[in-house]
């Protein structure tokens, strides 16, 4: 299996160096490219190709929320997980609007950010503990009428549930005592249904709806 290409987008020289260090020094990791701005993030990921992308908010020039936007317009299938000091709802829900695939914060450990990485890479919605109870709370709120006529089953239900919450393909195959390939297909129907692109997106929506 070919490594997983990462590119990562962070103004902090020594953080953006300790990144470079521990994911290109873990098996399965590649770095492709490793940039202090998002100055130029449309040329980098054509140029790069990555298949997970490492993205700090806060920059000089463009942000990272902006930074996000631009890699899914340029191609879709780039995974972006953001990596910030920031748990506040405005920055929050601003990324996952835009496009990003995770929301990790900075003070998490560093096998957590690894395994983001592949967690993500792999089409699932890592988030810090507190941001997906944060992505609720939110959304819960919402004064919408309950609208379920994407014909969610039951199963696909429970899945988003748990989604929310922050559960991996593995912890919900473990729950449901099914592969993480069955969670993986669950998963691909909701996107389908919902017509979203990804995980934090289809939580999102699902909430909203009231679906969940």
């Amino acid at each position: 299996m070919p490594p997983i290409r990462v590119s990562i987008y962070e103004d902090n020289t020594k953080l953006r160096d300790l990144l470079e260090l521990l994911i290109g020094h873990t098996e399965g990791f590649k770095i492709v490219g490793s940039y202090p701005n998002c100055a130029h993030v449309t040329e980098d990921v054509k140029r790069d190709t990555p298949d997970v992308v490492i993205m700090d908010i806060d920059m000089p020039g463009r942000t990272g929320i902006e930074g996000v936007q631009l890699v899914k317009e340029t191609d879709v299938n780039i995974r972006v997980v953001m990596h910030t000091v920031f748990d506040d709802d405005d920055r929050l829900f601003a990324c996952l609007t835009n496009g990003a695939d995770g929301y990790l914060l900075k003070k998490d450990s560093w096998a957590h950010l690894l395994n983001a990485i592949r967690e993500v890479y792999e089409g699932g919605a890592p988030m810090s503990p507190g941001i997906a109870n944060k992505v609720l709370k939110a959304f819960r709120q919402s004064k919408q009428p309950p609208n379920n006529h994407h014909r969610i089953t039951e199963r696909e239900q429970q899945v988003l549930e748990l989604l929310a919450r922050g559960f991996s393909y593995r912890m919900i195959g473990i729950e449901f005592s099914i592969s993480p390939e069955t969670v993986k297909r669950h998963l691909k129907n909701i996107y389908q249904k919902l017509h979203v692109q990804c995980g934090p997106e289809a939580v999102a929506k699902a909430i909203r709806e009231k679906i969940i």
